[in-house]
């Protein structure tokens, strides 16, 4: 009958491991080392290590600036419209998005270089298919503002729209 074979395992030492590789690891990182000592050496030079060490051991009090600077109502306020803000931003179509960052820059290096338009340049634009297009968009966005203050503030008329409420519209005559 055949015997076993007794298998001697010599006893594993994870931190004889651990020193090897740690021995090991400047032959095989020593670009990586050399570059985070210059990094480290230029965050000390410039006082950065000692802020970050400020940092945290008055992490405590820092944590109370910020949360007293947060309950501030302006602060309250303008989270509130930064969300408001990234919601109408994040419902534009990227490709409207692009085309209005393309056309600023674009208008206004040709505003630099040529001299102003005369009215009839004005008004020959202003014709023009795109531009209707475009100021019909904004006047849509206006008139939506334009409710949403009438819905806050009370509905009063103001003085000099009391005096219109007589008129007809061109529509109605």
């Amino acid at each position: 009958m055949a015997q076993p074979i007794p298998l001697q395992m010599p006893a594993r030492d994870p931190r004889a491991e651990l020193q090897t590789r740690l021995q090991n690891a400047p032959l095989q990182h020593a670009e990586a080392l050399l570059s985070g000592y210059e990094l480290l050496q230029r965050l000390h030079d410039r006082g950065v290590l000692d802020l970050l060490r400020g940092a945290l051991g008055s992490s405590d009090k820092v944590i109370e600036i910020v949360v007293d600077a947060a309950k501030t109502p302006e602060a309250i306020i303008a989270t509130r419209n930064l969300l408001i803000l990234s919601k109408v931003v994040f419902s534009l179509e990227p490709e409207l998005l692009e085309g209005i960052a393309k056309a600023v820059p674009n208008s206004l290096t040709q505003a630099r270089e040529e001299k102003p338009l005369n009215l009839w340049q004005m008004f020959k634009k202003m014709c023009s298919h795109d531009t209707r297009r475009a100021l019909g968009a904004m006047l849509s966005v206006l008139e939506s503002f334009g409710k949403s203050l009438g819905s806050v503030t009370s509905p009063e008329l103001h003085p000099a729209e009391s005096d219109l409420t007589g008129i007809e519209s061109p529509a109605k005559l």
